[in-house]
């Protein structure tokens, strides 16, 4: 798909979640309490609608403006979940993070890093041990011979240093253009574009942001309407909140903060 030319580094990336106060790291990945959330929802504008399941002019930039709003009141500061201390481990944390939860992750992450904390470490690791250690993460054969291929190559072409685009991240075996976007995100600052994994995917279909239902296609036209420097804060708010709030089968309406904003069908409680 085309790509736009990586933007300059930003004021600063995402903090990784384990420099956070605990309380403060509740709040940019968990999101504001029930009682606050249904306080910020409040204040929201309601978008009309056309009928239930049609809002009139979903991608205004006025109603973008105020799902932008309403998301960073309900996840102020947020970060990536997923516990990294440099670019390096931040590539392989996203890796296994496919079809599993950020918080298996951070439980097999440390010991990994631990016996293998460098490119160099982990290409000459035992794949034997790779597995054993990342088992829980499921697809664990799939994903140690990626992760293991992958910090080779970062070894035999880019000298061992994590690059800084898309273009080169993505020559990394495991790692596909969402994985480059969090990577340039959240370690570098570098808005290079949407993150858009299944909880993204979802809830722009819902607030009704995209009709496509690629993640290519709805990250082209959530690129459209979304401001560049909010596209890294963006996808992790959208993430957090289809974890905690916006679930799929059973959305939790009445505490989100987007509710007067929403005309989804499957809503499960409505005030307008």
């Amino acid at each position: 798909m085309p790509t736009k030319k990586p933007a300059k580094k930003s004021a600063r990336a995402l903090t990784p979640p384990q420099k956070l106060t605990p309380r403060a790291r509740k709040l940019a990945i968990e999101g504001v309490p029930a009682a606050k959330a249904r306080t910020i929802a409040a204040t929201e504008p309601v978008s009309p609608k056309i009928k239930r399941g049609r809002t009139i002019k979903p991608t205004s930039p006025e109603r973008v403006a105020a799902i932008l709003d309403a998301l960073a009141k309900t996840y102020p500061g947020v970060v990536c979940a997923l516990t990294h201390r440099n670019a390096f481990e931040l590539v392989i944390a996203t890796a296994l993070s496919a079809q599993t939860t950020d918080v298996n992750v951070n439980k097999v992450t440390p010991e990994l890093f631990d016996f293998f904390p460098t490119p160099k470490a982990l290409a000459a690791a035992p794949l034997e041990e790779i597995e054993r250690i990342i088992h829980s993460t499921g697809f664990y054969r799939a994903k140690a011979k990626n992760i293991k291929a992958a910090a080779q190559v970062l070894v035999d072409k880019f000298k061992g240093k994590v690059p800084e685009t898309i273009e080169e991240l993505i020559l990394l075996p495991g790692v596909a253009r969402k994985t480059a976007n969090v990577v340039l995100g959240s370690w570098f600052g570098i808005p290079s574009g949407v993150v858009v994994d299944t909880h993204v995917s979802r809830i722009s279909q819902r607030l009704e942001l995209t009709k496509s239902t690629t993640p290519e296609k709805i990250e082209l036209d959530l690129q459209k309407i979304i401001p560049q420097d909010r596209w890294i804060n963006f996808s992790h708010e959208l993430i957090h909140h289809g974890r905690q709030v916006c679930i799929a089968r059973n959305p939790k309406c009445t505490d989100c903060t987007l509710e007067k904003i929403c005309n989804s069908l499957d809503k499960t409680w409505y005030s307008h």
